[in-house]
């Protein structure tokens, strides 16, 4: 075998993994099933700082959920712009809404921790949605959310936690090209039937974005209390679940709920690497994922170049299944969830610039450089 038919087998085999990962994944990541007949109550909890773009529109869809009782719970974070403005207007039209005023920062906390830790202490119904203010509910988000908690509960008392990936809105160049690989890597490379059906923190994923919990669980967990350093609460809330012996669960809320997650280049680079080293750049994975993805995702159109240049019949039908099946799986992704085609065309630079955006995150950190967040500093990783 020559080099360039040896580099093609490399290519396939790597490609080949997560593709059969995400073959079987799709089918377990689903839509949360509807319930009838019930009419869960609901605290929905918005940590908000500066967030005058988008907490409107994320409390006043809060509102118009349908088929649950709920109270929406707004914790201004000492912003400076009109959150605390905009919010007060709308809870003086709507009993179901306040604005809560956070505490100073304790040293040692992250913003989004702790202000997620103190509503959850004012909070009074016994399901706790934690929601991002730039994220905008569909009306059946929290009651097919909340009743699917309810019910895994009614079958198994160790459930305790369940998070949902709404539709990523993707408007400039970066946007499109990197946050669809969210989804890429968490159906490509976690085995959801580990998720599923274990309690064991290595299976554990979430978005948090979205997220409900039962108060008991949450409480005897440690809640946001016991990861108050992270800035990746999405990862390390549903694995603290699990160390503690309950179960959490992931779905696909595409069709239920949108998020604007970034609005510029400047903040999707920030924003994705100021909790990688937490996820695909931890010094233990980041190694695995830059040779699976470099060789499975990268190489295989240039390879299909060298093939064709070289008139080697065998590498070309390697690399060209290669390309094949990784672009096989955007294609699914975009139409499953409604996420850009130019992404699916740019699949190869996206990747790249994925691990770029991890080793540069760890570099960040073995550097000891703070991550600038909301106009805080914090550690990376």
């Amino acid at each position: 075998m020559n080099l360039l038919d040896g580099l093609a087998m490399a290519a396939l085999v790597s490609a080949a993994v997560p593709a059969g990962m995400f073959a079987g994944n799709v089918w377990l990541f689903r839509r949360p099933k509807r319930a009838e007949g019930q009419c869960p109550a609901v605290s929905v909890l918005i940590p908000a700082r500066n967030e005058e773009l988008s907490i409107e529109a994320a409390v006043q869809s809060a509102l118009a959920a349908e088929g649950v009782a709920l109270e929406v719970v707004v914790l201004d974070d000492g912003s400076t712009d009109r959150t605390a403005e905009l919010v007060l207007a709308l809870a003086a039209g709507d009993e179901r809404a306040r604005l809560e005023a956070a505490p100073k920062l304790p040293a040692g906390w992250n913003g989004k921790q702790h202000a997620c830790w103190v509503l959850a202490s004012r909070a009074k119904y016994d399901l706790l949605c934690f929601l991002d203010a730039d994220v905008r509910l569909g009306p059946q988000a929290l009651l097919r959310m909340a009743s699917e908690l309810s019910w895994q509960y009614s079958r198994d008392r160790t459930m305790g936690l369940v998070s949902g990936f709404p539709r990523q809105e993707t408007g400039t160049v970066l946007e499109w090209l990197l946050l669809p690989l969210i989804h890429f890597v968490l159906l490509g490379f976690l085995p959801m039937a580990g998720e599923r059906w274990s309690r064991k923190a290595g299976f554990a994923a979430g978005c948090g974005q979205f997220m409900i919990v039962r108060r008991d669980a949450y409480f005897a967990a440690g809640g946001h209390g016991a990861i108050r350093t992270t800035m990746h609460d999405g990862l390390l809330l549903p694995q603290l679940f699990r160390r503690m012996g309950f179960k959490t669960r992931v779905y696909d809320l595409s069709r239920d709920a949108v998020c604007r997650m970034y609005r510029s280049a400047g903040e999707v680079w920030r924003g994705l690497g100021k909790n990688a080293t937490e996820g695909m750049a931890a010094p233990g994975r980041i190694g695995v994922f830059t040779v699976l993805l470099l060789a499975g995702q990268v190489l295989p159109l240039p390879l299909l170049v060298w093939a064709w240049v070289a008139g080697d019949g065998v590498a070309l039908e390697r690399a060209g299944i290669a390309l094949a099946l990784g672009l096989g799986m955007r294609v699914v992704s975009a139409w499953r969830y409604g996420q850009s085609w130019g992404g699916v065309v740019a699949h190869p630079v996206g990747v790249l610039v994925t691990l770029v955006l991890q080793w540069w995150s760890l570099g960040r950190k073995l550097a000891g450089r703070q991550a600038t967040w909301k106009q805080r500093e914090y550690p990376v990783g």
